[in-house]
Parts: C-alpha cells; structure tokens; sequence
C-alpha cells in the first residue's frame, strides 16, 4: 500500500492541477493510483465540471471522489479561502474499491431492514462465509441530503465498519456545493467509496474541547431539552460550576459553553475521548432548562466543556498521543483529515496547525482532506456528524 499527496495554488486550476499530477507520479512511480481523493476550493466554482475529468485523463485511476471545500489539505499544508486543489492518491493492492452516489429520496425509512441500506450502496459481499466487513470514506452536501439519518442507516446495516468523512464546503445554498465521482460533478446527495479486502481503517475523533466541573447525571429530559441533572435545574447546576472557574474560563463559558454526553452507559472510567460534544443552544431562566443540539436519555452521563485554541489544541495532541501509543501497530500508509470551518487560521491564528500536530505525532504520512461544514467520525463505536472537530481516517494494510 502507498499513499501520496500534493496540494497546488494558483489563478489557473489546469495549470494547478496539471502541477499535483505531476507531483504525485514523481511519488507514486509507473503504477497508476487506484483511488484518488479530490479538493477544491470554492473560488474554482465555474469550473467544478471540468476538473475531475481532467484529472481523470491525467491519472487514470480507477476511482476519484471528492467534493468542493473553503479550504483544502495536503501535502503538509492547510489553504483556506485560496485559489487551491489538493489531490491524494493512493495504491491499494488486495484491496476493492465500491464508490456509490445517494440522493436523499433515496435513504430507506429508518424502520428498514439492513439488506435496504446494503442495496442502497450497491455492497454485495465477494464471499458470504468469510463475513468481509467494508470501510467507508463518505462526503455529503450539507443542503440536499439527511446525512444523520444517512449515518445511522449504516450503522445499522455496517454494524463493525468504519465510517469517515465530511460535509462540502464553500457554498452558501443548495447547488452550489460539488461532490465528484469519477468524471462526475454532482450537486446533492452524497458520495462515497467502500473499501474491503486487504486494508484497515483506523480513526481519531478530536472534538476540540475541554471538560469543566463535574460529571452529572440526566435525571428528567425531553427530547433536546435538559430538564434536570442530578435532580436540579441544569442551569442552576451550570452557575454552580462557573462560579468556581477561573475568571478566564467563566468568559469562556459565556461565549463557547458545550455540553458532553457519554455514549457508552457500560463506560466505567470515564475520560476526556469519550463524550460526544454538542451545543448548548439555549435555556429558559425561568424554568432552568437548557437546550442541547442532541436528543437526551435519563441516565447519561454529561459533563460542561469549553472550547478555545489551547483547548482544541491539547485535545488534538491528546487523542494522537493515545491513537500513537495504544492503538497503531505500525505508521499509517496514508491518513485524510476532515476539519472543521471553525478551526484552522480561524481558531490558531495561523495556518496548518492540525496537519503540523499530526505529522509531529504520526511521522511524515502522506495526508489530504479539507474543511467541512461538519465531520464524520465515531465515538465509542457509534458514527456522529459533528462540529468543531477533525476527524482523521488512518489507512494499513491488514
């Protein structure tokens, strides 16, 4: 397996382009790539059509996906809100490449059967009786398609698969987001490519934030609305925990407050990678509630976090640091960042601070990706569209 990856900048997206093909047969050799992952920044957006095809021509690779982006990622570095493309490419020997479109009218009810989804992507196991397990790199229009429902129907269905991706980026409204299959430029729905046979997909989850005061537990909820954590009124419970803060983290609290949920209920310690984080949107001071931006179950576990760039950062360097010395036998052949809008120069204020962190962590892997408009990736085996986060996919061969 042997992963390469470029990213060029320029007024001319041929010449940009021509430049990274280029680039990456110096790296891969003869051997033609059998996927390619494709990112283009938005100020390219009247020639979306024209792009993938070229690269097609350039290439010859079997497969390409990718979509448009605000900013993209490769080759070491991050260009956001730049006339920018990045292409990574990779030689997957033993490995079966399925790339699918769905469009929105086309998701299966939530009520149905496995076999729906399966067919939904056209995967038809190359032999029953070995149970092959596929992986999934996906890439969504924000506008045009149910992508949490997209993700729970494959949950459901790929059960021990991984999932991976992001949402395109760039646009402001429906059409005019680019998701590429092929030689295809496509406005809605979503893109992806199973991967099975000789490959493994691992996966780091760096939602950006840090925890504050205590766990607590959900006593009385409705749906998104927390009505009681550990039988008081959250909001008198959250005054409870700022009032302790530092007076740098109470401004924090006031101006990017979060809540975390744990998953997994069988956790028994719990720490700081296993919450899912998601907004406090809002509360009533007259009852106490808050409003979160997940649907709620007495008897989880949550915990207030906060978020800035030396939070974001830490956890980052954090979840590689577990990711190095736990999980990864061996260097990754080949990794795709998908972060969010919100990080990058905006949060660090300067650019390719995740991509520096991760090759500080991970060694000089080839990595390519771009800034979404929300990432996927799991949390304690459960596949989440998320905000804020940058969600890693990391390639092996078995």
């Amino acid at each position: 397996m042997r992963w390469a990856s470029t990213v060029g900048e320029g007024k001319s997206w041929e010449i940009v382009l021509r430049r990274c093909a280029s680039e990456l047969r110096e790296q891969l050799g003869t051997e033609p790539a059998d996927v390619i992952f494709l990112f283009v920044s938005s100020t390219f957006a009247q020639d979306y059509p024209s792009i993938p095809t070229l690269l097609r021509e350039l290439l010859q690779t079997k497969v390409l996906l990718g979509c448009s982006a605000a900013g993209v990622i490769g080759g070491g570095h991050e260009l956001e809100y730049r006339h920018a493309i990045s292409v990574t490419a990779a030689q997957l020997p033993g490995v079966n490449l399925l790339p699918f479109h769905i469009r929105d009218e086309n998701l299966p009810n939530l009520d149905a059967p496995p076999k729906a989804w399966t067919e939904l992507v056209g995967w038809v196991p190359p032999d029953p009786k070995m149970h092959v397990v596929p992986h999934f790199v996906l890439l969504a229009d924000p506008f045009s398609i149910r992508a949490d429902n997209l993700l729970l129907g494959l949950d459901f269905a790929f059960p021990r698969s991984v999932k991976v991706g992001g949402l395109a980026s760039g646009a402001s409204q429906a059409g005019e987001n680019a998701l590429f299959l092929d030689t295809q430029c496509l406005r809605d729905g979503a893109v992806g490519v199973a991967l099975s046979g000789n490959v493994t997909v691992e996966t780091i989850v760096a939602q950006g934030c840090r925890p504050i005061g205590e766990p607590f537990q959900v006593t009385a909820c409705d749906r998104n609305l927390l009505l009681e954590i550990n039988h008081k009124p959250p909001l008198r419970v959250l005054q409870e925990v700022v009032d302790k803060l530092s007076p740098r983290d109470r401004a924090l609290a006031r101006q990017a407050l979060f809540l975390g949920i744990v998953m997994d209920p069988m956790k028994g310690t719990i720490t700081q990678g296993d919450f899912l984080i998601r907004n406090v949107m809002g509360g009533d001071p007259e009852r106490g509630v808050l409003v979160i931006g997940a649907l709620l179950r007495p008897g989880q576990t949550v915990q207030f976090h906060v978020r800035d760039a030396e939070s974001s950062a830490a956890d980052l360097e954090r979840s590689l640091n577990h990711y190095v010395k736990q999980v990864a036998k061996t260097p990754p052949a080949g990794a795709l960042l998908f972060s969010c809008l919100g990080r990058g120069e905006s949060l660090y204020g300067r650019p390719d601070h995740d991509t520096e962190l991760a090759h500080a962590q991970l060694g000089q892997v080839p990595l390519g990706g771009f800034f979404c408009n929300g990432e996927i990736g799991p949390v304690s085996g459960t596949t989440y569209l998320h905000g804020y986060t940058s969600s890693f996919g990391l390639f092996r061969p078995l």
